[in-house]
């Protein structure tokens, strides 16, 4: 697989079978001032909540793709009400895409639209996909249905939120990297807003010494897992 991180919690992922995108908050970011939004391909776009930083480009790559919106329930109504085409799904739930299987679990947040319609319950991803299983994690805390993915998927590669305040933070994540038996993370959710500034020094250092590798890509930088 290959990735590209696009700031914030964004990342678009390349399968043998298709391209995904999840979360894509790009030209509201002035961190990614960078990327340009229109040269994104997608034909899926997954989203874990409401949230305007998890959202805001949405509409555009998928009407532009003609790509499928996967997310709960209210939120792809929200976005077919726009025109979008969308795939619902709610926790536990699992379906077989094109590119492999979807499984959509609890995540701990908020969720609201930016309109400020309700954005149902926040979740996250794991994705099985050319033999590789990736768990994404979205905005979430630290919870107990992360010993189930340790338990029963194993993540290979995870991305999990560490800037702290509004989601888990450095200790938490390598707890969560523990109880989902990953050792290979890619940090997500951090620098964009002062309420979550993070010392990547600390934080790598923190990881390793618990024996596990934190990725922090730079914005635009590709690389594959």
């Amino acid at each position: 697989m290959k990735f590209r991180y696009l700031g914030h919690s964004c990342f678009t992922v390349e399968t043998s079978k298709t391209k995904l995108i999840f979360d894509p908050f790009i030209s509201k970011n002035e961190l990614a001032s960078a990327i340009d939004v229109g040269t994104i391909d997608a034909e899926y776009v997954l989203l874990t909540h409401g949230h305007f930083d998890h959202v805001a480009d949405a509409e555009d790559i998928a009407k532009r793709n003609d790509a499928t919106i996967i997310s709960n329930f209210e939120i792809v109504t929200w976005f077919g009400e726009k025109g979008c085409k969308g795939w619902p799904m709610n926790h536990g739930g699992e379906h077989e895409f094109e590119f492999g299987k979807v499984k959509y679990v609890n995540a701990v947040h908020s969720s609201m639209l930016p309109d400020g319609s309700y954005g149902g319950n926040p979740g996250g991803f794991i994705i099985e996909a050319d033999g590789r299983r990736i768990y994404y994690a979205g905005d979430t805390a630290l919870h107990m249905d992360m010993e189930l993915i340790g338990r029963y998927w194993k993540p290979d590669l995870a991305f999990l939120p560490i800037g702290d305040n509004f989601t888990m933070g450095i200790e938490d994540s390598i707890r969560c990297a523990d109880m989902i038996r990953c050792d290979a993370i890619v940090g997500m959710h951090y620098d964009t807003f002062p309420f979550i500034k993070m010392d990547h020094q600390r934080a790598v250092m923190a990881f390793k010494d618990a024996g596990k590798t934190l990725l922090l890509p730079g914005i635009g930088e590709e690389f594959d897992a």
